[in-house]
C-alpha cells in the first residue's frame, strides 16, 4: 500500500457542493493517490502516475464521443 502521508488532496472545479465527487493527490512521488471525498477516512486507491494519465485520456476521450 502506497503512503498518502502528507497528500494535498484536490477535487474538480467542477464538482458540486454536495461532496460527491473523488479527490485526487499526485505530490507524491511515484503514486497517483485517489480517494472518495465523503469518506477521506477510508483507504485510498493508489495508481502509477502512468495508469493514472491513461485513465484520464480514456475518460476525456469517451467523455467527448
Amino acid at each position: 500500500m502506497a503512503d498518502l502521508t502528507g497528500a494535498t488532496w484536490r477535487k474538480s472545479t467542477r464538482s458540486s457542493d454536495s461532496g460527491n465527487c473523488v479527490q485526487v493527490a499526485d505530490d507524491i512521488s511515484g503514486v497517483v493517490g485517489v480517494r472518495d471525498s465523503r469518506d477521506v477516512a477510508d483507504p485510498a486507491l493508489a495508481f502509477t502516475p502512468d495508469t493514472w494519465r491513461t485513465f484520464v485520456a480514456v475518460v476525456k476521450t469517451d467523455a467527448l464521443s
